[in-house]
């Protein structure tokens, strides 16, 4: 009787199909693996544009014909090529019998501008789809000052690469804040990213940077650094030296660019060298600066004359033609100088103690006048609002400035034309902050004309806090 009972269980078990339920899980016995008999990575939909340098999240759609049908799990992460810094992970999804889509997720940073590509590879077929990466549209057109350098400053930042980044962004240290020439020397003796490593965006925005923090008065700031570097370039083809290049000239920011913090703008080159601190959105120092030019003068081939440091020359002329003949001889010192004494690059150089000269409180007020006039073209290398504030300290400081020059022979009283012809002229503005030298010297590449050298300093302010 027992033997019948199981016997009819066994029936009914099989006759309601409940027998099948106990068959292996899915698990033990996998489904078919996905295939598809094309993918289309041409068609494929990128659901935003990425950002160079900026968080992204997004996704690409690929088209695919000839599914199977079957499900597929999340995929393993796939890294970008080109540009870096992006992955794609494939979604998990079930195939349709016929045409249908796959969905990768796209996240990371981008390193910089440009085409992010992805090779993939699903259900027996291979393709590439790519994630275009643009450079970010920051406008500081609506702001001012030390807030425009910092948003133009970020800006730029913007266009690089990490790598690139990694050079511009340098430590606030004095030992990096003294890192700057007067030489053609390249990256060799300063911080920073050479202008020829970047392309035409990286460039552009780099020196909107530096026309915003040395302002736009004509022959001074950054039309006079500009100058500068294009005459850089025509001592390059003069002398077939790579040394002499406007492409040698670099850019660099001590600490990170904020309004907040405090921070160096470094730039330049052989013949110039800007350095520019700021700290909680104000300009605390414009030194040490220096500018020189070789030849002093020349034609481009569209006629127009570069003449950059042409301001400075005619300033310190006038400035020493007003004195008196019995001026003049009080501002006269011994000795002759073959450079500036503050010599850009020199990180032992000190500032004399002993101040020589005439004290500008002797001079008459007309002469005094032209002293404060003499200082202007080195301060309005600054944006306005930075150049008016030093020029208020300057003028404060005015009666305890002296001058004095040294060999200008042929000087003489009311004659400006007798100033600054010959190797070794040389003057000095030394006053409780100021510090300017002006020189004459033998040409380099032009051995047969004088160049200019001058260094603007500040007793106070020079690597300020460091």
């Amino acid at each position: 009787m027992r033997m019948k009972i199981i016997i009819s269980f066994v029936v009914l078990f099989i006759s309601t199909g409940l027998f099948f339920a106990c068959k292996k899980s899915s698990t033990e016995n996998p489904t078919t693996s996905a295939t598809v008999t094309a993918l289309t990575c041409s068609s494929a939909v990128i659901s935003s544009a990425a950002v160079a340098n900026t968080v992204y999240s997004g996704t690409a759609t690929v088209p695919y014909t000839g599914g199977n049908g079957a499900s597929y799990s999340a995929g393993s992460g796939i890294s970008s090529t080109g540009v870096t810094g992006l992955t794609a992970t494939l979604a998990a999804g079930t195939l349709s019998s016929a045409t249908g889509n796959i969905t990768y997720n796209v996240t990371g940073t981008p390193t910089s501008s440009g085409t992010a590509s992805f090779a993939i590879t699903f259900g027996g077929q291979s393709c590439s789809f790519s994630v275009t990466v643009g450079t970010a549209t920051t406008d500081c057109s609506s702001v001012t000052g030390v807030e425009k350098v910092v948003c133009l400053a970020n800006a730029f930042l913007a266009t690089l690469s990490t790598t690139q980044q990694a050079q511009v962004v340098q430590t606030l240290s004095l030992s990096n804040a003294k890192l700057w020439s007067n030489l053609p020397c390249g990256l060799s003796c300063r911080d920073g990213i050479a202008f020829s490593s970047l392309s035409a965006t990286q460039l552009a925005a780099a020196l909107a940077v530096i026309q915003a923090a040395t302002g736009t008065t004509t022959d001074d700031g950054y039309d006079e650094f500009y100058k500068i570097n294009e005459t850089d370039s025509l001592l390059g083809v003069v002398s077939s030296s790579s040394g002499y290049s406007k492409g040698q000239y670099v850019i660099c920011f001590l600490g990170t660019p904020s309004t907040t913090g405090k921070w160096m703008l470094q730039f330049g080159g052989h013949h110039y060298a800007g350095n520019i601190t700021y700290n909680a959105g104000a300009t605390i120092s414009i030194t040490p600066s220096h500018q020189g030019v070789e030849p002093k003068s020349w034609t481009t081939a569209g006629g127009a004359v570069i003449t950059p440091l042409a301001s400075e020359q005619s300033v310190m002329a006038n400035m020493l033609a007003s004195f008196t003949s019995a001026e003049l001889s009080s501002a006269k010192i011994s000795g002759t100088f073959s450079d500036v004494t503050m010599v850009p690059g020199s990180t032992t150089n000190t500032f004399p103690t002993t101040k020589q000269g005439i004290q500008v409180s002797t001079l008459s007020t007309a002469a005094q006048a032209k002293v404060l006039a003499a200082m202007v073209p080195w301060i309005n290398d600054l944006d306005a609002t930075s150049a008016a504030a030093f020029t208020t300290i300057y003028t404060n400081e005015l009666a305890n400035t002296y001058v004095c020059y040294a060999s200008n022979t042929s000087g003489t009283s009311g004659n400006a034309s007798s100033f600054f012809t010959t190797n070794t002229d040389y003057v000095r503005i030394d006053g409780p902050s100021v510090w300017i030298e002006f020189i004459c010297q033998t040409g380099v590449v032009y051995p047969s004309q004088i160049h200019y050298h001058s260094v603007f300093r500040d007793h106070s302010r020079d690597y300020i806090g460091l």
